[in-house]
């Protein structure tokens, strides 16, 4: 008898969830392999989709990338504005990111990772830099004040602790246990205060951990 099974039909989602399937499937696409390196459809593909619909979103490739990284800004401003607001102790500004970066794990890394080497999206790479600047003179505000008055040694402190922040952040998320992620927000703000204050001079690094 011959097989009459019909091949199954692609399901139709709402505009929004279209759209947010794509950008989740592009994220993982140029991520792979980068901008030059992935095609609309790839991106297709990777979403199960054709090109055509892909294109009946976003009318270019350029257009789609800018919009992945536009969402995970845009969630990350969400989570962390009312945080910097009302910012619970130890927890301030690990737990926010991290929970962004659990919820879009692949958009995240090509913000904090990967953007910085497309020159179409070098002013991304740059904000998130100036971004997590401000972010690292916040937490040194809370914990030394204007106490420092080296601002050579400062400035250098708070650019490297922007370098700490975001590679906690991406090598957790690459090899932690979300089910850990409370431990990992704890660990990493004790860090945090540990790393500035020997940086900054506040502790003597013979001394572990830095007393404040």
């Amino acid at each position: 008898m011959a097989d009459t099974a019909r091949p199954p039909t692609r399901q139709l989602l709402p505009r929004e969830q279209r759209q947010a399937s794509i950008l989740r499937a592009a994220a993982r696409a140029f991520g792979r392999s980068g901008f030059a390196g992935t095609s609309m459809e790839d991106v297709a593909a990777e979403a199960g989709i054709s090109r055509l619909i892909v294109y009946r979103h976003f009318g270019s490739k350029e257009d789609l990338y800018r919009a992945v990284l536009e969402q995970v800004r845009s969630r990350i401003r969400e989570r962390m504005n009312p945080a910097l607001e009302e910012p619970t102790p130890g927890e301030y500004p690990f737990r926010p990111l991290i929970e962004v970066a659990r919820e879009y794990p692949d958009a995240f890394r090509l913000l904090f990772m990967h953007a910085a080497r497309e020159p179409q999206f070098a002013e991304y790479a740059q904000a998130s830099r100036t971004g997590g600047v401000r972010l690292a003179e916040d937490i040194i505000g809370d914990i030394v004040g204007d106490s420092i008055a080296d601002s050579t040694l400062r400035t250098w402190a708070t650019h490297t602790m922007v370098g700490y922040i975001f590679e906690c952040l991406l090598s957790w998320l690459e090899v932690g246990d979300p089910a850990r992620d409370d431990e990992f927000v704890q660990r990493a703000t004790m860090g945090a205060v540990a790393v500035f204050s020997v940086l900054s001079g506040i502790a003597n690094p013979e001394e572990w951990p830095p007393q404040l």
